[in-house]
This record gives C-alpha cells, structure tokens and sequence, in this order.
C-alpha cells in the first residue's frame, strides 16, 4: 500500500476517532439534540442556495429516465462500501445480496446504468459506517447540518470520514479512475435531490419552520432505519410516492 494512502488513513482513522469521541448520549428526555442549532441554521440556509445554484429548475427541466440512469450508475457504486459495512456488522446475509445485486448490475445492468437485479428482488440495502457504529453502541451524537451533504449527526458524520478512508475503489482503482468513482457517486446524489425536489418542497420548505422540519425528517427517518424508533411512533411522509 503506497505511503501517501497510509498517511491518509491514519489520518482519516485519528479525525474519525475525534469525532465518534464527540459523540454524547443525548440528554434525558430530549429527543432532539441540537447545541450547534444557530451555526446549522447558518449551514442549512447555504446548502439551499448551493441547491438552487447547482439544480435550479432541474426538477421542472431535466429529463427524469436521465436522472434515473445516472443515479443508479452512482448508487451501483457505493455497493461495495456497504457489503464493507454489512461485514463489519457481522451481517453476512446482507452482504451476500448486496454483492449479488453489484455483480447482475454492473454486467447485465451495463456498469449500474439499469436495475436489473432489482426486477429480480435483489433490492439490498444501503450501509455505511454510521450504521456500522450504531451497531457497534457508539451514541448518536448531536444533529449537524454538514456543507452540501446536508442533515446529519455526530456518529453518522464520523462514519463519513471512515466510509472515506475505507473506500474500496480507493485500493483496486489508480488516482483518476478512484476521483471518477467519487463523482459519479456525488452526481447520483444530486440527481436524487433533484429526483425529489418537489416533495421537499412540499414537506419542508412549504412548513412554518424549514430547518426544523428538516431535522425532525431526517432524525424520524434515521433512527427508523436503524431500528431505534419503531414503526407506531414514525410517519414516513413519503410513502404515497414511493414506486
């Protein structure tokens, strides 16, 4: 392994460390941690700039079968990073269908560009460290508005840095190949929020506090996929429109 990566990874694996540190218990009997609010409220009013500035009528122009393509090109690729975390997990089923769904998808799907593993009912499931530290016991930390990724919190910003440093295309592709994969992952992201802009709007800007709805969106859905908040106590506002 070249020096320049390992330096990185110490690097990534000591700033990751820092941060899973940071992360404390929420106080008793608060459901919303938010102490860094004023800085988030600043984060999430540029992240909407920078979405306007970036999509702007994207959802009213764009091709929807474009975005489509483009984000499961992007989403085909951030499979190998959650079968690195289904195995950290000790979870070997979902590893197993997840390497499945990569393998159909990126050979009969042309690279990720189409879904056919997913016809199949091969649908996976998204992993990423954050998840890996819940598993782990690792506390959720407060809520943070990150630049461009937007909602988050401690555990789950932590787990970024390390799904950074643990990518594997970092190890089996060169330099440029490696950046590609990064920006066709970023692009199915985009093309995801652009996917769903309306329903955004809809839920979010159109409520008397947008940032607050925002967070309660984003800590609802969170801790309902990793199991900590169960089906009874969450309302998923958009269920009518998935497929």
């Amino acid at each position: 392994m070249p020096a320049r990566t390992n330096r990185f990874l110490m690097l990534a694996a000591g700033l990751a460390l820092v941060l899973v540190a940071a992360c404390s218990p929420r106080p008793p009997g608060v459901e919303i941690h938010d102490p860094y609010e004023v800085t988030n409220r600043a984060w999430f009013e540029n992240n909407l700039a920078l979405d306007n500035a970036v999509l702007g009528d994207t959802t009213e122009t764009s091709d929807s079968g474009l975005r489509r393509v483009v984000r499961n090109f992007g989403t085909n690729l951030s499979i190998p990073g959650s079968v690195v975390n289904n195995l950290l997990q000790f979870r070997p089923d979902r590893a197993i269908e997840n390497t499945l769904r990569f393998a159909i998808n990126s050979t009969v799907g042309i690279g990720g560009l189409f879904d056919p593993a997913g016809r199949m009912g091969l649908h996976g499931r998204r992993s990423d460290f954050g998840e890996t530290l819940y598993v782990w016991g690792v506390h959720e930390g407060a809520f943070v508005m990150l630049p461009f990724f937007g909602p988050s919190t401690e555990r789950d910003a932590a787990g970024m840095v390390v799904d950074a440093a643990l990518d594997p295309f970092r190890f089996l592709l060169p330099g440029r190949e490696h950046a590609a994969t990064v920006a066709a992952r970023l692009a199915a992201q985009l093309a995801e929020r652009a996917e769903y802009g309306d329903l955004i709007d809809a839920n979010v800007m159109q409520s008397a506090d947008p940032y607050a709805q925002s967070r309660l969106l984003f800590l609802q859905a969170r801790r309902y996929y990793l199991g900590e908040e169960s089906e009874e106590y969450f309302i998923d506002p958009y269920a009518e429109f998935v497929d």
